[in-house]
């Protein structure tokens, strides 16, 4: 195996993260666990001082209680180090819960500690764990950033044993992509490894500490793409083989046996997918060394999502139904039929009467009765009959019933006919700035393999920042519409609104559009529930799907008007 780069070692070869302080109650320990920077190495956590030497700097003398700019009461020290303190903590203006990085102002971290805060908090993107504040008061510097309490660290998920399969993909393709976007802005992590990804209760993977958690340690690298891809790399081999792909042990997991080299995932544990081992060893082999089965290696977070998407893709396992209880038959009554039992699983039986008797001339008598009306029913039924297609000898051709099979001009049903969609513009009055307004005629080009797709957001319902977002249809002038049936990319839920039939020109505002049907799915018909004439109608998305990068996105595929 070729030797790897310099400062994706400085990164990866992490021997165990452990905290300093740890004053939780056992009512907040589960929570702490999942949001506590443990990424710090053995040596320096035994160390004093920082990075000036012993004594030089020391931390702030802080306390449960204390509260920064008079909102952020500190409740629980989770790391204390080398002159800087994490806390958790409760935003008492917004109450909810925060994570805060503390350190003195004249820290020699301190500059590239806010620097770093404040480009993160720019990048907005929801896959990162969001920095709230960046401050620097009262001669201390101090870092706000989001606590997740329903999270779960990939250390926690990785102490029962491998991901499956279809976690794995899922996990290595949004923290690529997340890696891809930051780097795109000039953003690195440098610190990426088991604690710093979270798993939510929604399925979603988030990374904390981008560029903060490398800053706090004065951690830099010459080649910040190759270290973070390579990182990517070996969060998938850990994910994989429950085994840290370096020689020393790291974060709860064994490292590999020594003097042996990198070996691959598939060759360490048995039944691991081949796709995803071989894209394990192109991240981790990335310094320009041929990577396992002659594969090139990726050296960036954009190359490594490029060889993910042309991967086949993994399904998730199929659901495991159990078996329906077997079939009881329910006890009843004898001559109530339909009634149960008065007492549960007991029968009471009921006694027949007895039939009466009955003579033999009776007996006959009934049955001669009975044959004389079954034989005026068939006389009289029959004379009706002869009557009836007499009767309908002597109609006239015109008042026989008509067929409604469309080629009968008569016909009640018509079929429906396509209308041209002669125009489209995305349509956002509760936002600042328009969608991909480029890509909006991919909506009716009649092509599903293009599509126009809004912003991602935090939520579904489009992280609670705006009721929604549409598409506005003109159909060139004022016409009957029928149905309009859209394909979306992912469950969607969508309404349509149409604007007033005596709209001379394009409405601007959404309070101009009235909805006249809604549904939700992949293809929805909406089929207004009483005849609408209109030339401007507003397809307007309202929840949006998760996507495989783990944000909200809504993509629409294809428009079809027909009336």
């Amino acid at each position: 195996m070729a030797e790897r780069s310099t400062a994706a070692v400085d990164v990866a070869d992490n021997s165990g993260d452990e905290p300093l302080t740890a004053q939780a109650d056992q009512s907040t320990a589960d929570g702490v666990a999942q949001n506590r920077e443990w990424d710090t190495d053995i040596d320096e956590a035994q160390g004093s001082g920082g990075t000036d030497g012993p004594g030089k700097v020391s931390p702030p003398e802080l306390h449960s209680g204390h509260k920064l700019a008079g909102r952020y009461r500190l409740e629980e020290c989770v790391t204390r180090l080398d002159g800087f303190s994490s806390w958790r903590a409760v935003d008492e203006k917004l109450r909810r819960a925060v994570g805060v990085h503390i350190l003195p102002a004249d820290h020699s971290r301190a500059r590239a500690v806010l620097a770093a805060a404040r480009s993160s908090a720019l990048l907005g993107d929801p896959r990162f764990v969001q920095v709230l504040d960046a401050v620097e008061e009262n001669d201390l510097v101090y870092v706000v950033h989001e606590w997740l309490p329903d999270a779960v660290e990939l250390t926690t998920l990785l102490a029962s044993g491998p991901l499956e399969p279809h976690d794995a993909y899922q996990m290595v393709s949004q923290i690529a992509s997340a890696m891809a976007a930051a780097h795109r802005e000039g953003l690195a992590h440098l610190r990426l490894n088991p604690n710093a990804v979270l798993r939510t209760s929604t399925g979603q993977w988030r990374i904390r500490g981008l560029a903060v958690n490398a800053a706090l340690r004065g951690i830099s690298s010459e080649s910040p793409q190759r270290a973070d891809t390579e990182a990517v790399g070996a969060l998938l081999y850990a994910a994989l083989t429950q085994r840290w792909p370096y020689e020393s042990d790291a974060y709860g997991l064994s490292g590999l046996p020594k003097d042996v080299g990198l070996i691959a995932p598939d060759q360490v544990r048995a039944g691991v997918h081949r796709g995803l081992s071989e894209l394990a060893m192109r991240a981790l082999v990335n310094d320009g060394a041929t990577a396992s089965r002659h594969e090139s290696p990726c050296t960036t977070p954009e190359e490594l999502v490029k060889a993910i998407g042309e991967m086949p893709r993994i399904r998730p396992p199929e659901p495991a139904f159990t078996a329906p209880p077997e079939y009881q038959r329910t006890t009843y009554q004898q001559g109530s039929y339909g009634r149960p039992a008065p007492h549960p699983g007991v029968t009471q039986p009921v006694p027949a009467p007895p039939a009466p008797l009955q003579s033999r001339t009776g007996k006959a008598l009934k049955w001669a009765v009975s044959a004389l009306l079954i034989a005026a029913l068939g006389l009289g039924s029959w004379q009706l009959a002869d009557a009836l297609m007499d009767h309908g000898d002597k109609s006239d051709d015109t008042n026989k019933t008509q067929t409604t099979d469309g080629s009968d001009k008569n016909s009640k049903t018509k079929p429906l006919k396509p209308i041209a969609i002669e125009g489209a513009r995305d349509f956002d009055p509760f936002g600042d700035q328009s969608e991909k307004p480029s890509d909006i005629s991919k909506t009716y080009d009649s092509s599903l393999a293009t599509y126009w797709q809004t912003d991602f957001y935090k939520g579904a319902n489009f992280g609670n920042l705006k009721p929604g977002l549409g598409v506005i249809l003109d159909l060139g002038k004022v016409q009957q519409v029928g149905r309009v049936t859209v394909t979306f990319v992912g469950n969607t839920s969508v309404e349509l609104r149409a604007a007033s039939s005596d709209a001379i020109s394009e409405p601007t505002s959404f309070d101009a559009f009235t909805k006249v049907a809604d549904g939700s799915g992949t293809t929805v018909t909406l089929k207004p529930g009483q005849s609408l004439k209109s030339r401007y109608l507003l397809v307007w998305l309202t929840e949006l799907p998760l996507t495989t990068e783990g944000t909200y996105r809504g993509r629409v595929a294809d428009i079809k008007v027909t009336g």
